[in-house]
């Protein structure tokens, strides 16, 4: 991973190759999960009893479709503070209904439910797959992943031809995706038992409980752009950061007398109040755990949490070139100028002065440009798990992420240099900058 830090070109190969293998959340934590162990952390179980913690030990947990690793540094006491590097795992779309099989003027459909703020009419037309967690009658959780199965048709310029005026978009009746023609076998169920070809016996329709599965673009990741500077891909909002947090975890020894945790929660687009999700109690029990292996008394971990830090990485906005009026007069980002300090005067991002001075110390240690942003007032800001992490844990907070065009289309727009300078700038935080 250290070598993905200094080559930009590497880290955006390997990132693509990450999005493909995370269409899910519950995919990116098992393909965060994976890497980790490879690299010699230790998997543990929420339910089993977890070992001391020690100078130079590592651990990584998987709750439902989140993660949180760490990385214990050199010279770590009872009062050593943490590094939260925070991100989410999910992204806005659509999800499969319960009893998702239903058939309409001949065609074989899928019932899905909206989940979150998607930009639903990027999702039109495109070659989608389906992608999560079965739960088999067993109590069995088998990870699936179709190919490209399912489309949302849109309504053709000849039966609407005010479509280009104003496209209006029913939630219910005119997002529901066709899978083929019916009487041909073709079932949501049966497309699912097809794709976990890893269970052993295979697993038929009947055998399934229920189920966790989202739609995603079956689209790759691809670099475009006359010089290729930009970067084309569904989920960059938020596996952006989480790849970043991943590569500068294993990239960068923590400071002496620091742990550095990654935090890859679930649900964000949805609120964060799940157990998986940042209001949830995952990441205050996985470093209540930590302080315990330490034997760190509470007021041990309280002086440890006054001392720490949370970089709450999330995408943000790039000025957008055909709704400039969109944007703030004068703070300006833009993609290619690096990751950044994103301010919200209503605390809608956590980011304060002490915030804002720590991110440019890790900008400039890291050799990464960095820029600001803050939302028109005439435009509502949205809200990043910053400020839950910050209110559950009452740890220093500052809001940062990557520029994009297109949030919350099916697929997004980024500028390389902007992704790569973000690995950077979080391997410089975990090295204590």
């Amino acid at each position: 991973m250290e070598q993905l830090l200094r080559n930009r070109d590497n880290y955006i190969s390997e990132f693509a190759g990450f999005v493909a293998a995370a269409p899910s959340s519950y995919h990116a934590a098992a393909a965060l999960a994976g890497v980790l162990v490879g690299s010699g952390f230790t998997q543990l179980d929420e339910t089993e009893a977890w070992p001391a913690v020690t100078a130079g030990s590592s651990g990584v947990v998987v709750r439902d479709g989140a993660v949180i690793a760490w990385r214990v540094g050199e010279d770590v006491t009872p009062t050593s503070p943490v590094r939260v590097f925070g991100t989410h795992t999910d992204s806005p779309g659509f999800v499969l209904k319960p009893q998702p099989d239903f058939v309409a003027d001949g065609w074989a459909q899928a019932g899905v439910e909206v989940y979150g703020g998607p930009l639903i009419n990027s999702w039109l037309d495109r070659d989608l797959g389906m992608a999560g967690r079965i739960v088999t009658r067993d109590g069995a959780e088998h990870l699936v992943s179709t190919g490209a199965v399912a489309r949302i048709p849109q309504l053709a310029i000849h039966l609407d031809r005010e479509a280009n005026s104003g496209l209006t978009l029913d939630r219910q009746r005119h997002v529901q995706p066709v899978l083929g023609i019916a009487g041909e076998g073709t079932s949501v169920l049966g497309a699912l038992c097809a794709a976990a070809k890893r269970a052993r016996p295979a697993i038929l329709p009947e055998d399934i409980a229920a189920l966790d599965v989202r739609l995603f673009d079956t689209q790759a990741p691809t670099r475009i752009g006359v010089h290729g500077e930009l970067f084309a891909s569904s989920r960059l909002d938020n596996l952006s950061s989480t790849f970043a947090g991943l590569v500068a975890l294993l990239g960068e020894k923590p400071a002496p007398g620091t742990i550095s945790v990654l935090a890859a929660f679930d649900h964000e687009e949805l609120g964060s109040e799940t157990r998986s999700g940042a209001c949830g109690p995952f990441l205050e029990d996985v470093l209540a755990r930590i302080r315990d292996g330490l034997g760190a008394s509470a007021e041990d971990a309280a002086r440890a949490l006054a001392g720490s830090w949370c970089v709450s990485a999330d995408a943000g906005h790039s000025v957008h070139p055909n709704y400039a009026e969109k944007h703030d007069p004068r703070v300006r980002p833009l993609a290619g100028r690096g990751p950044m300090l994103k301010v919200n005067a209503n605390q809608r991002y956590a980011s304060d002065a002490h915030g804002a001075a720590l991110w440019q110390r890790v900008c400039d240690e890291a050799g990464v440009e960095t820029q600001e942003f803050v939302s028109n007032n005439t435009v509502p800001c949205g809200s990043t798990i910053g400020p839950l992490t910050a209110t559950r844990l009452g740890i220093r907070t500052v809001d940062v992420g990557v520029p994009l065009l297109s949030m919350h289309s099916a697929r997004e727009l980024a500028h390389v240099d902007d992704l790569h300078g973000l690995a950077k700038a979080a391997a410089a935080f975990f090295a204590g900058a």
